[in-house]
């Protein structure tokens, strides 16, 4: 027997019933879960998007902005997939606790889950000094946000990951091209590349693969949208640009999807430079 808004149904007399009762209960949990850090605006935002258009529930975290993020959660719920956005500050790691204390009230009572497939760390702020004008409190600032915040959330979601699924790590093309009054951004991000290749390394036991997208110059808000705000600095990034114009965010997210769908299952460790052939 089992219970219905109709009433009691005998499953005997209609096993079909009973099989699609079945497959409803086991279907439930099988949707998979991208969390994306800094999924409110810019680059995090068309990340989400693109991975609910491939069929995954995303948590996305914000730190201020939480009327964007709540924007974001109801253009994936128009979608017909499931969204959450929890407050989260990268550059403080003494709340990490409480966000996974709340990350995982929010599977259980939203996913009807326990695991997450899929981490985004795109989170992060812009910051400009040149070297001799860098101070330690900017140093750390970068260093807490970019680097030490990104390696001490992973770890600590690491065990509510689901073997098979995967991490990405968002760096930079100025870990490859050098651009005055970026030597501290650009530092931390490379540290991040590295990161990367040990993760792959010493989760490859349970499949979960870690790749780095690292997006050229992006017209977004970031670094108070510098580059969207300045048509010569426009100009000049379309002239050192193989595909002649800057980058937009639309132009990151679908990359970011794919490298967590069963069509990269086989890419591991890699850098994947997302430019349009900046200073080839």
């Amino acid at each position: 027997m089992i219970y219905t808004k109709n009433g009691l149904i005998d499953t005997n007399k209609h096993p079909v019933l009973l099989f699609i009762f079945i497959k409803n209960c086991t279907m439930e949990n099988k949707n998979k879960i991208a969390l994306v850090t800094g999924g409110s605006r810019g680059l995090g935002k068309d990340m989400a998007l693109r991975l609910a258009e491939k069929g995954l529930d995303i948590i996305l975290t914000y730190n201020s902005k939480q009327e964007d993020a709540q924007n974001v959660v109801a253009q994936i719920e128009k979608q017909g997939r499931k969204a959450v956005a929890l407050q989260l500050n990268m550059g403080d790691l003494k709340t990490f606790a409480s966000f996974a204390d709340k990350l995982n009230n929010v599977l259980t009572n939203t996913f009807n889950s326990s695991n997450i497939d899929f981490l985004i760390n795109n989170a992060g702020v812009g910051g400009y000094l040149p070297i001799a004008e860098v101070t330690e409190e900017f140093f750390d600032e970068l260093l807490n946000i970019h680097f030490k915040g990104v390696y001490f959330l992973t770890q600590r979601l690491l065990p509510i990951m689901n073997d098979g699924g995967g991490i990405v790590n968002i760096s930079s093309g100025l870990t490859r091209v050098t651009v005055p009054a970026s030597s501290v951004y650009a530092s931390m991000k490379g540290a991040i590349e590295t990161y990367t290749k040990y993760l792959a390394k010493e989760l490859g036991g349970r499949k979960i693969r870690a790749n780095v997208v690292a997006p050229g110059a992006i017209m977004t808000d970031f670094g108070n949208g510098h580059l969207r705000e300045s048509e010569q600095l426009q100009q000049f990034i379309s002239s050192i640009t193989a595909l002649g114009r800057p980058g937009v965010a639309e132009d990151v997210g679908g990359v970011v999807a794919f490298l967590c769908s069963d069509d990269a299952r086989w890419v591991n460790g890699q850098r994947i430079e997302v430019s349009g052939g900046m200073q080839l």
